[in-house]
């Protein structure tokens, strides 16, 4: 068979699963299911993980410059929002390389919704004397919103470090799904030859196998993560990390937080 007939057939079914499965595989579900999840992993009140891969591409025909990363190799970004068990329940598809983490965050869909409060549920936690909505956990390229929570940076005294380690225990889970993805499908490892416009289609329809394989317990080969990291040397991600200004609301419970790890207290 012709690589332009398999290449067709491709796109065809990366179609079909996208228009017809990605709205009812890759949601937000139960999110008292997904709340209760993450509580156990020592952060409460949680809602999802975010962060953003780099998919290798080839070239594209157009805008060639927007598309070459911070490492020098042209890529797509995917910014996701993963649950507990590592499902993405939000995708968002088609940047080019060369832009910002935070940038794609704040044009998305998502942003506008956690903004606007109509993501999750109007679900309030007391900690101390702060009142803390469910929370998304992202790394430090991420703003400090009173929705979504990310590490400290500078100088860190015991308690800080304290917090770190526990938001960086739970957003593994993020780190785990983009590992599993590439490892099962390795076409986002080695330069997707689509064009620019079948690229944003071909990656959704990976994120759509990869939730239902998880879903139904499919066995996850070990030999499948060591041949994907070797694959990934060759495309390093991008350090994309930013100091950003934060909203005082948002500081206000990140520090009370911080406080009630120290002490095991935090009430519902």
């Amino acid at each position: 068979m012709g690589k332009s007939t398999v290449g067709a057939a491709v796109i065809q079914v990366a179609n079909a699963i996208t228009d017809l499965l990605l709205t009812r595989v890759v949601t937000l579900g139960n999110v008292q299911v997904i709340v209760d999840g993450f509580t156990a992993t020592g952060f409460p009140n949680w809602g999802g993980a975010i962060d953003e891969t780099h998919i290798p591409i080839l070239a594209p025909d157009h805008l060639v410059s927007q598309y070459v990363n911070r490492k020098g190799y042209f890529s797509m970004v995917l910014q996701a929002l993963v649950n507990h068990k590592g499902h993405f329940i939000d995708i968002n598809m088609g940047w080019p390389g060369k832009v910002h983490d935070a940038r794609i965050f704040r044009n998305s869909g998502l942003f506008e919704q956690l903004q606007e409060g109509t993501y999750f549920p109007d679900q309030k936690m007391t900690i101390g004397d702060v009142e803390m909505p469910i929370v998304i956990l992202g790394d430090s390229a991420y703003p400090l919103l009173p929705w979504l929570m990310k590490p400290y940076t500078g100088s860190l005294d015991s308690s800080k470090e304290q917090f770190n380690y526990r938001l960086s225990k739970c957003t593994m889970v993020v780190e785990y799904a983009f590992g599993c993805l590439k490892a099962c499908w390795c076409c986002l490892l080695t330069r997707l030859g689509h064009s620019a416009t079948n690229i944003p289609i071909v990656i959704p329809a990976c994120c759509v196998l990869h939730n239902i394989c998880e879903s139904k317990g499919e066995m996850f080969m070990a030999g499948w993560e060591a041949e994907a990291n070797h694959l990934e040397a060759d495309f390093e991600q991008p350090d994309t990390r930013e100091i950003r200004r934060a909203q005082l609301g948002a500081l206000r419970i990140r520090e009370a937080l911080k406080t009630s790890f120290m002490i095991g207290q935090a009430t519902v």
